[in-house]
Parts: C-alpha cells; sequence; structure tokens
C-alpha cells in the first residue's frame, strides 16, 4: 500500500489528529486546488476542483489539526461528488 492509500484510509477512518497539511495534500490528489481569497479572507480557504466543485474551510490554529465534524463534512462532500466510493 503506497503513501496515498494510506492517507486516504487514515482519513475515512475520521482520525483526530488528521493535520491541515495532510488535508491539503488529499483534497489536491482529489484535484483540488486551494484558491486565495484575498488579505480579508483569514483563516478561511477555499478549494475547488476542474468542475468548479467548491470545498470551503476554516484552517485550524494555532494547532493544525482539522476538527472531526469539518472531516465527515469533507468526507460527505468527496462523496456526493463521486470521488470516494
Amino acid at each position: 500500500m503506497g503513501k496515498r492509500d494510506k492517507l486516504i484510509e487514515r482519513f475515512l477512518s475520521v482520525p483526530s489528529d488528521f493535520t491541515w497539511n495532510e488535508l491539503v495534500k488529499l483534497l489536491s490528489q482529489y484535484g483540488y486546488t486551494e484558491f486565495n481569497k484575498g488579505k480579508t479572507a483569514g483563516s478561511r480557504r477555499k478549494f475547488a476542483d476542474e468542475n468548479n466543485n467548491i470545498i470551503l474551510l476554516h484552517e485550524p490554529h494555532p494547532a493544525k489539526v482539522v476538527k472531526k465534524y469539518a472531516i465527515r463534512q469533507i468526507l460527505e462532500n468527496l462523496k456526493e461528488k463521486g470521488k470516494i466510493k
């Protein structure tokens, strides 16, 4: 099993210690890129794929650990878009 598969498996388990960097890497594997919303965006982050499907997130700080509810929302979104079975 490669690093990509391990990251996906880890994400699917909805861990309590999934980091922001892991999430950005995972979303990029599904074709999402981060868009800069400007200077006033603060910690809000916007990701879009080639079909312009949007995922809006709040980058956690000061700890870079993504909350479980956010992981569940992203997982549901990826399932709805057919990116995860």
